[in-house]
């Protein structure tokens, strides 16, 4: 088994200008490479796009495209060798994803042919496969880096890592600050079983994030509506400097730390909500979304892209493995808003405004998300139903449940209902009750 382990890195002066010469290091071995493919196949010549075969092409040819003219010296020992492989390695993936992308062997978009790293665009990063990287001995606040030396950290990072095997070191900069992404390999270890057990349905929205089943509703943090008049700020203020200048790279700077607080909290919170149900339910049922059509709709695809549906299914597929939990997908064609959680009946048109489900045979009156939960929940848990052959589908605890959970109202209403808090432990789910 595979973990990812990512710390942040506190790093001298010094040793942030040797990070910035790795990482140029490699995007230089990416990009000269990439215009040797080039030139040879504008020739004729046959030159091979496997890493192995780019490696050796490098290795033959750097002490040329290094060469100091003014001192006669070469440059490149200055960086760790496996700086320069690392940017191989990237432009060896990115052919393989191009030639399967036009074979049609690869799944999702169309992959274009590689295309030049841009010193100001380009994410800085770089990173260690081989050689005597890793935690340093008695100093568990630090990482050993070939050709930098000890740098600092601001946690654990031996706690963090443990007994696992250190595989392989990415080192990036985000936003001004650099972070080591620390891939370990760990045994497969025995899942541990669910702390209450049950079944659960969530249903994802817009408004708010999940709506469970059982009631609990998890509330969307919106962090990039919270942040976008801050962001809006921030790009005009870049907007208005001159390219080239120190201003224009600190408004760069700036807006990059919004970003990434935006990505901070939306994480944050993902990674709390997931983790809390996949500790507290035995089967997980979720609906298969077609996130990719929903961003088509220019209406709602800024609050969509913000929701992060896509993640939350990500989080939960590899996070209910570890806990033991079964996470049960249902097909995206399965009408659970429309469909009455009491008598079964489906409506022929629900608009997105209706946020109260009612049911014109039985009366039954539920909110929308809470309604489209429990029918993911029946969906999910018991495929082979009367509800799955066309029978009614009915639950006996479905009228109960209405009373229950009331249908959520204004707050002027005076209505309750139980919610997810911001601070939800990693141990169990915390409610409380608005």
């Amino acid at each position: 088994m595979y973990e990812a382990v990512k710390v942040a890195l506190d790093p001298t002066p010094c040793q942030s200008r040797r990070l910035e010469s790795h990482a140029g290091a490699a995007r230089f071995a990416y990009n000269v490479t990439l215009s040797h493919i080039k030139d040879s196949y504008m020739a004729g010549e046959k030159q091979g796009w496997s890493f192995y075969s780019l490696r050796n092409w490098w290795n033959s040819a750097k002490d040329a495209l290094t060469l100091n003219e003014e001192s006669g010296e070469v440059w490149w020992p200055e960086n760790s060798k496996e700086a320069y492989n690392s940017g191989l390695e990237s432009l060896a993936n990115a052919l393989k994803n191009f030639s399967k992308s036009r074979k049609g062997q690869r799944k999702g978009r169309r992959m274009g042919f590689p295309r030049f790293k841009s010193k100001d665009k380009a994410v800085p990063r770089f990173a260690y496969t081989t050689g005597s990287f890793g935690i340093i001995d008695h100093d568990p606040y630090a990482l050993k880096l070939p050709k930098i030396g000890r740098v600092h950290c601001f946690e654990n990072v031996a706690k963090r890592v443990g007994d696992a095997k250190i595989v392989r070191m990415t080192i990036s900069q985000r936003a001004g600050r650099w972070h080591a992404s620390i891939c370990v390999e760990k045994p497969d270890a025995e899942p541990k079983s669910p702390l209450k057990g049950g079944t659960v349905g969530i249903d994802l929205g817009v408004k708010e994030l999940a709506t469970l089943s059982d009631g609990t509703v998890a509330h969307n943090p919106h962090a990039l509506r919270r942040n976008l008049r801050k962001l809006r700020y921030e790009q005009r203020n870049l907007s208005r400097k001159t390219k080239g200048s120190n201003r224009r790279a600190k408004a760069r700077l700036r807006v990059a730390k919004t970003y990434k607080r935006v990505s901070d909290l939306r994480s944050d919170s993902m990674h709390k909500l997931t983790t809390a149900i996949a500790k507290s339910w035995s089967d997980v049922c979720i609906e298969d979304l077609n996130v990719a059509g929903m961003l088509r709709n220019h209406h709602l695809a800024q609050a969509v892209a913000d929701a992060s549906f896509a993640e939350f299914r990500r989080q939960l597929t590899y996070k209910t493995a570890r806990t033991g939990a079964r996470l049960h997908v249902i097909d995206r064609w399965c009408p659970s808003s429309k469909t009455c959680s009491n008598c079964g009946t489906v409506k022929a048109k629900l608009s997105l405004s209706e946020r109260v489900y009612h049911c014109d045979k039985c009366g039954l009156d539920m909110d929308r998300d809470l309604n489209a939960a429990i029918n993911i929940q029946v969906a999910g848990s018991a495929p082979e139903t009367l509800n799955a052959r066309g029978g009614s589908g009915r639950r006996a605890d479905a009228s109960r449940r209405a009373t229950r959970h009331p249908m959520k109202r204004e707050p002027s209403g005076g209505e309750s209902r139980v919610r997810l808090g911001a601070g939800l432990g990693n141990e169990a789910m915390q409610m409380t009750s608005l």
